[in-house]
């Protein structure tokens, strides 16, 4: 076999391994049989267009591009687009495959499904390498050069695998050993190798030595390149090109809200919602609302496509206790798009979901359907007294937004609500020292505070809900959950409220929820634990009265006991202890977010600005007060060395070299005529306490300061206050003056 055909067999693989790349983006299964047909079948038709005779029976390369384009058009029509094909929507899905199908996966959560669309931009760029590597492979004899056309697969790969599940470690380490048995097979073997027809001559009478030899080589140098990968630099933060691309902007989901759903759903309890085969029974969440504009709850999420994957909840410690839940939940009379779930998420099978990465929150793609069925993997977190009882509030942007108050649409002032429920707050919670007992001390005063009614009429705005605390005092989970949020609120605790599911008749594996085991409750946010529910209602409401009604979880259970022990470690009130009443409550006022780095920079440079403006305007003044003082000697020659200052604004350099006479008559010329008659005199003075044998008297500073002072208006005149400002800003003005003529 010619030596330049043999090297087709690695430049193929190179391209083949560098698709595979994809795995982090689609998973591996959807990516082999795209990479290997984008691999094998453009290398071959480069084989059969290079000719069997060299040079002389090698194609044109415009022909071989020609060809090229025509066959891959065919083979995505025939393996990737085939679904796309049938349908007839081949032209769309060809163009926003090949043209925005990147964009689509750096909005979507990975692993992406392997969606005809996403997939042809493996099978393009796989196909463009593998030719483009024959092609020089064929045509050029630098060694290393049809390496170089993966390393553009490789590139794209990376970027929008970054957040990916999966490691590509394995990959580089093959990319490395294909590389070198390349390299190896494209070797010179003398001036033969350079001419095509003796490439089989080249290949013979011991050439293979040394490709036999570099194989081994090959393999340790791609085991090196597996094992470093975990310790290569960029590897541990990696550039994530999704934070460049605009999220979505929050959606309405379902045309109505599920909070919208609660009261008709507990007035007509036996409705199946859905089952849940599962070995334990968790809260299941269906919505997230956190936004309240004074009449509504609605929510802000920003849910984006995924395959399966659902990504932990950003900003929570991730070393904190979990346990797993591997449920599968099938739908009955379940209306909307929202899809229920154990909180947290992490990965759901056999559903078309968008995931909003913040709540962790699911909605289908398409409304649900009685019978579809689903798997949902989660890990539910767990608390005990010690992580409550010393958590801070958190201070986020999520957070912040999450102690909003608004006035109502269209107002223009704040309800009167607000401070009444301002007042309920601050009254349930007093005594609380730390923010666990606040949100703990609200919740029982719901509970001692209002009754469990079901047929209380639903709302949940600033007036129904100022209704229920004042004098309805009974309403469903929708009625305690937002008093309780809006309370928290009002002490500045991040509060949103979850519609969801609790309880349900157990048959077996298998809990069947109906629509009497809704639920609302209301969670706070902490630093590093993320939003930790509460429960407000009173005893025994959540519990359906039908026999065979599932209790309430022990995950729930466990958190209630952790939140009222780390309350009565914080109190104090513990056994042995007497209760000191700690100080009153009052609201946490919100707290910015850690300012960027050049607000710090900015601030420091105006501090630097603001010093040196003040110490060169006070720098004169101190030294001509220090210059006052002292010996009538020493009083007249800080006479003299001021007003040299003075006629440095008009042009006195130096006055080293000058006598004090000097001195005096270059002021005459540059000030006039009116600065000699105090110039003279001040000279006369200042010769007379240097040289003269008789010590100056203070009448003599005096008059030296007097004369000095003239000179300093004359100058003022002369020069202008805006010269002498500028003079004064310039940092020679901090040096201290120079006697001149002394």
């Amino acid at each position: 076999m010619r030596r330049h055909h043999l090297s087709l067999v690695p430049a193929a693989c190179l391209a083949g391994v560098a698709g595979l790349a994809f795995q982090r983006v689609f998973g591996l299964g959807p990516v082999v049989p795209v990479a290997a047909v984008a691999a094998v079948v453009p290398t071959a038709l480069a084989a059969l267009l290079s000719g069997p005779r060299g040079k002389a029976g090698r194609w044109p390369l415009w022909i071989s591009i020609v060809l090229t384009v025509a066959a891959w058009t065919a083979t995505a029509a025939a393996t990737v687009l085939r679904p796309a094909l049938a349908d007839g929507t081949f032209p769309q899905a060809l163009r926003a495959g090949v043209l925005s199908s990147w964009k689509s996966i750096l909005t979507t959560l990975l692993p992406a499904p392997a969606k005809p669309e996403f997939l042809v931009l493996v099978h393009v760029l796989v196909w463009l390498a593998a030719f483009a590597s024959a092609e020089l492979a064929l045509r050029t004899s630098l060694r290393a050069a049809p390496c170089l056309p993966v390393l553009g697969v490789w590139g794209v790969a990376l970027l929008l695998g970054v957040d990916g599940p999966g490691s590509n470690a394995g990959l580089v380490a093959a990319t490395a050993v294909l590389a070198a048995v390349l390299v190896l097979l494209r070797r010179p073997d003398g001036p033969r190798a350079t001419d095509p027809e003796a490439d089989g001559a080249g290949a013979g009478g011991g050439g293979w030595r040394p490709v036999l030899l570099g194989v081994p080589t090959a393999v340790v140098l791609g085991a090196l390149a597996f094992a470093a990968g975990p310790y290569v630099p960029v590897g541990a933060e990696p550039y994530d090109p999704r934070e460049q691309v605009q999220a979505p902007p929050p959606q309405r989901r379902d045309s109505v809200s599920p909070l919208d759903r609660v009261g008709g759903w507990l007035l007509s309890p036996a409705q199946p919602m859905f089952s849940v085969t599962s070995a334990q029974t968790e809260p299941w969440r269906l919505a997230v609302l956190d936004r309240f504009d004074g009449v509504t709850w609605s929510s802000t999420a920003r849910f984006v496509p995924t395959g399966s994957r659902v990504p932990p909840a950003p900003g929570v410690a991730a070393s904190g206790r979990r346990h797993g839940a591997d449920q599968r939940i099938t739908v009955r009379d379940l209306p909307g798009v929202w899809a229920p779930a154990a909180d947290r998420p992490r990965r759901v099978d056999g559903l078309g979901v968008v995931v909003d990465p913040g709540s962790g929150a699911l909605a289908a793609a398409q409304p649900l359907r009685p019978g579809q069925s689903y798997r949902v993997v989660s890990r539910v977190p767990e608390w005990d007294a010690g992580d409550l009882a010393g958590a801070a509030v958190a201070r986020d942007a999520e957070a912040r937004a999450a102690t909003a108050l608004p006035w109502g649409p269209g107002a223009k002032a704040a309800p009167v609500q607000l401070a009444e429920f301002r007042r309920v707050a601050q009254s349930a919670a007093r005594g609380a020292a730390s923010p666990i007992q606040q949100a703990g001390l609200l919740a029982e005063y719901l509970k001692s505070r209002a009754k469990y009614d079901v047929t209380a009429p639903p709302g949940h705005g600033y007036r129904q809900i100022d209704y229920f605390l004042g004098e309805g005092r009974r309403g469903t989970p929708e009625h305690f959950a937002t008093a309780y949020a809006l309370l928290a609120r009002s002490l500045g605790l991040p509060a949103r409220i979850v519609v969801g599911f609790d309880g349900g008749a157990r048959s077996g594996s298998t809990v069947e929820v109906r629509s009497g085991d809704v639920m609302v409750w209301p969670e706070i946010k902490f630093a590093r634990l993320g939003w930790v529910r509460f429960n407000p209602l009173p005893e025994g409401a959540r519990r359906s009265k039908d026999s065979d009604a599932v209790a309430v979880g022990e995950t729930q259970k466990k958190l209630e006991q952790a939140q009222k022990n780390a309350a009565s470690q914080r109190r104090g009130s513990g056994p042995g202890k007497s209760a000191q009443p700690p100080p009153p409550v009052r609201p946490a006022a919100p707290q910015d977010e850690p300012l960027p780095w050049w607000v710090y920079a900015g601030s420091a440079v105006a501090v630097l600005l603001t010093g040196y403006v003040l110490a060169v305007l006070s720098a004169p003044a101190l030294r001509r007060r220090r210059r006052r003082a002292g010996p009538p000697a020493a009083r007249i020659a800080g006479a003299w060395h001021q007003a040299l200052d003075h006629l440095g604004d008009v042009g006195l350099g130096t006055a080293r070299t000058l006598t004090a006479h000097e001195v005096a008559r270059f002021g005459a010329g540059s000030v006039g005529r009116g600065a000699h008659a105090h110039l003279g005199p001040l000279a006369d003075l200042v010769d007379r306490s240097r040289f003269a044998p008789s010590v100056p008297d203070p009448r003599a500073a005096d008059e030296a300061w007097r004369h000095s002072d003239e000179v300093g208006r004359l100058v003022t005149a002369k020069a202008g206050r805006m010269r002498r400002l500028r003079r004064r800003l310039h940092p020679r003005s901090l040096r201290p003056g120079r006697p001149g003529g002394l």
